[in-house]
C-alpha cells in the first residue's frame, strides 16, 4: 500500500492520477464514502458553468462574518493544489495533507480514486476533523456525476449556465443544463440566479422530477451595494446576490441571525484571485480575469465598459478543448491594441500560434507569459490577461504575491 513520508511524495502520486483523467461516475466516491462513513457535516453545493468560485468566496465570507467556521472546495488552483482545500480561507500545511492523503489510502477504495475525487475526499475529511460550521463544495465539471455532488447538500446554488465542455456534456445549452440540474437531490433544495430560458426549463424539470423545492434568488435577497463587494466587476453582482440569497436560506435555517452590518462587512471583504483583479505591475495596471468562454467574455467586456476602461493590449490564450470560434470576435472587441498570445505549458494548451493566426489583426503569438506582458508597446492603458485560470497560472508564478488579498 502507498504510503506518503512527505508532501512531495503525495505531489508526485496525485500527478500521477493525471490533472485532466475524467471518469464520469460516482461509484467509486460512494465506494470510498460507504467504507469510510459518510461525513455529518452540512454542505452547500455550489453548480453552474461561470462564477461558481466567486459564489463561494462570497457565501464563505458572509458566513465567517457571522461567526461561521467555513471550509471551501474549488477548483483550479494556480501554484498548488493546497489552494483547493481551506478553513477560513487559509490553506492547510503540507504535513496535513500529507495526514489526510495517508488517510484516504488507507480506506477501502482510496486507491481507485481519480485526481478530482482524491482530491474531494481529502477536503471533506479535513472539514470532518476540523469541525466547520458548514463546507461549500464547489462543482468541478457537470453536475450530476461530479465528485462533490456524492454529498447530499443542504442547500444547491446554480450560477449561471452556458456554454463549455460541450464535448463531454453535450452539444446544446439544454444538455448542459441538463447535467447541471442532476445534481438536485431528491426532496433537495435549490436557489438559483437568472438563466437563460433553456437552462431554467432544465432546473425546474429537474426539481419536479426528484420533489425538490427549486427557490429564486430574486425573491430570498434585495439589490446588493455594487460599489462595496470586495470582488469587482459588474457581473460579481449577481454572484454576491446569489450567495446573499442562499446565506438568507441557510441562516435561517441553522437559527443564525444575520445582520446588515455583518453582510455588508462580508460581502466587501471577499477575496478571490483573478476575477477582475486590477494589480499594479512594474507601474502600469494589469487586470487579471479568467474569463474562458464565450458567456465569461460577454461579462468581462460589460465589466470593462462599466468602468470605461479600454485595455491598451491583451494577453489571451486558452485550452484546446474550449470552442474558440465563438470567443474569437468577442476577443478582437477587448482592444485596439496589440493581442499577444503566449505559450501555455500543459497537455491542454491550444496551439498559440494557431490562435494567433484564428484572432487575425493585431494578434501575435508570444513565447511566454514573462515576453508578452514586456511586448512594446508599453501602452498607457491597463494590459488585461484572460482567456484561462491556467494561464493566469503562469502570470502568478512570476508574481506570486498577488495571489492573496
Amino acid at each position: 500500500m502507498t504510503h506518503f513520508s512527505n508532501y512531495t511524495q503525495l505531489s508526485e502520486y496525485m500527478d500521477r492520477l493525471g490533472l485532466f483523467h475524467m471518469d464520469l461516475s460516482l461509484g467509486r466516491m460512494e465506494a470510498f464514502w460507504e467504507a469510510a462513513g459518510m461525513p455529518d457535516v452540512p454542505v452547500v453545493h455550489v453548480v453552474g458553468t461561470n462564477g461558481k468560485g466567486s459564489t463561494t468566496a462570497f457565501f464563505a465570507s458572509l458566513a465567517r462574518a457571522h461567526g461561521q467556521k467555513v471550509g471551501t472546495f474549488t477548483s483550479p488552483h494556480f501554484l498548488t493544489p493546497r489552494e483547493r482545500v481551506q478553513v477560513n480561507r487559509t490553506m492547510l500545511s503540507e504535513e496535513a495533507w500529507v495526514e489526510l492523503g495517508n488517510e484516504i489510502l488507507s480506506a477501502p477504495g482510496g486507491d481507485a480514486l481519480t485526481y478530482f475525487e482524491f482530491q474531494t475526499c481529502l477536503a471533506m475529511l479535513a472539514f470532518r476533523e476540523r469541525r466547520v460550521d458548514v463546507a461549500i463544495m464547489e462543482a468541478g465539471l457537470g453536475g450530476r456525476f461530479d465528485a462533490t455532488n456524492v454529498f447530499r447538500p443542504g442547500l444547491t446554488l446554480f450560477t449561471p449556465i452556458g456554454m463549455d465542455h460541450e464535448a463531454i456534456l453535450g452539444p446544446t445549452l439544454a444538455d448542459i443544463a441538463r447535467d447541471k440540474a442532476g445534481a438536485i437531490h431528491e426532496n433537495g433544495l435549490a436557489i438559483t440566479g437568472h438563466q437563460e430560458p433553456a437552462a431554467m426549463i432544465e432546473l425546474q424539470s429537474r426539481a419536479e422530477a426528484v420533489r425538490a423545492r427549486l427557490l429564486y434568488a430574486v425573491d430570498l435577497a434585495g439589490p446588493v451595494p455594487a460599489d462595496r463587494l470586495g470582488l469587482k466587476g459588474i457581473y460579481q453582482q449577481a454572484n454576491a446576490h446569489l450567495a446573499l440569497a442562499g446565506w438568507h436560506w441557510f441562516a435561517a435555517g441553522r437559527g443564525i441571525r444575520s445582520g446588515h452590518a455583518a453582510e455588508i462587512f462580508g460581502l466587501e471583504s471577499a477575496f478571490l484571485p483573478g476575477r477582475f483583479q486590477r494589480v499594479a505591475l512594474n507601474g502600469r495596471e494589469v487586470i487579471l480575469d479568467g474569463a474562458h468562454n464565450a458567456h465569461a467574455l460577454v461579462a468581462l467586456k460589460a465589466a470593462l465598459d462599466a468602468e470605461g476602461i479600454r485595455p491598451g493590449k491583451v494577453v489571451f490564450a486558452c485550452l484546446k478543448d474550449k470552442n474558440l470560434a465563438d470567443m474569437l470576435p468577442l476577443i478582437r472587441s477587448l482592444t485596439d491594441g496589440p493581442i499577444l498570445v503566449p505559450a501555455m505549458e500543459g497537455e491542454r494548451a491550444a496551439d498559440n500560434r494557431a490562435i494567433a493566426a484564428a484572432i487575425g489583426g493585431n494578434a501575435v503569438a508570444s513565447d511566454s507569459m514573462e515576453a508578452a506582458l514586456r511586448t512594446e508597446p508599453l501602452v498607457p492603458e491597463p494590459t488585461l490577461v484572460c482567456g484561462s485560470l491556467y494561464l493566469l497560472a503562469e502570470f502568478y508564478t512570476l508574481y506570486p504575491h498577488f495571489l492573496t488579498a
